[in-house]
């Protein structure tokens, strides 16, 4: 495959709405899962083994990620590493993010300086 488009409203559209689990799988390449995460009332999330990253698509709230908090609305992007706890607090109802966890277990090496 050389390319895959998916759009917003597809993916929101295939987020179960019954389920205690909001987030659903829409594209898997390589070490690439792309995801689409939308938590309702509380988000319990537990640190994960590979970094990801996450782009607001719609709604806001807050980015709660290691001693940092921090204000994310659309089009905002924010990244954690893999092990950090980190989480959504304050978001609104309609909140949901694309999420990409990608590289090795563990987390990819940071830049030496």
């Amino acid at each position: 495959m050389s390319t895959h488009a998916i759009t917003a409203a597809e993916a929101l559209a295939r987020v179960p709405e019954l389920r205690a689990e909001r987030s659903v799988l829409l594209f898997e390449h390589g070490t690439l899962q792309v995801k689409l995460y939308a938590p309702r009332g509380v988000d319990d999330q537990t640190p994960h083994a590979r970094d990801e990253l996450y782009v607001v698509l719609q709604g806001g709230g807050e980015f709660v990620s290691g001693d940092g908090r921090r204000p994310c609305a659309a089009g905002d992007f924010l990244f954690a590493a893999a092990g950090v706890a980190h989480r959504f607090e304050n978001f609104t109802a309609d909140f949901a993010v694309w999420v990409m966890f990608y590289g090795p277990v563990g987390g990819e090496e940071a830049e030496k300086q």
